[in-house]
């Protein structure tokens, strides 16, 4: 089990990226939305559009492969209870 501090969490590296994934996706549509809705003119605009996205991009990519490395790991004990959200995934 991982330590818990004031700067480690329970949540494992797949949750955090999954989490990230999630978030990074929703921030990315409502900037979509707002570009399409608004059309904002500002010059920054074009690079605050764009960070979402490019964040979504690397989220999904990092979650694939730690998901694949998680599912590539041991097996687990025999003995060992699993909640019914882990053996859904």
């Amino acid at each position: 089990m991982a330590e818990t501090g004031p700067f480690r969490s329970p949540a494992s590296a797949v949750q955090v990226s999954a989490r990230l994934l999630c978030w990074s996706l929703a921030a990315a549509m409502i900037t979509a939305a707002v570009d399409a809705s608004l059309g904002p003119r500002a010059g920054w605009w074009g690079v605050v559009w764009l960070l979402p996205w490019w964040l979504f991009g690397a989220a999904a990519l990092a979650w694939t492969v730690l998901r694949a490395r998680e599912k590539a790991g041991p097996p687990t004990p025999p003995g060992c209870a699993r909640s019914d959200w882990e053996q859904a995934a």
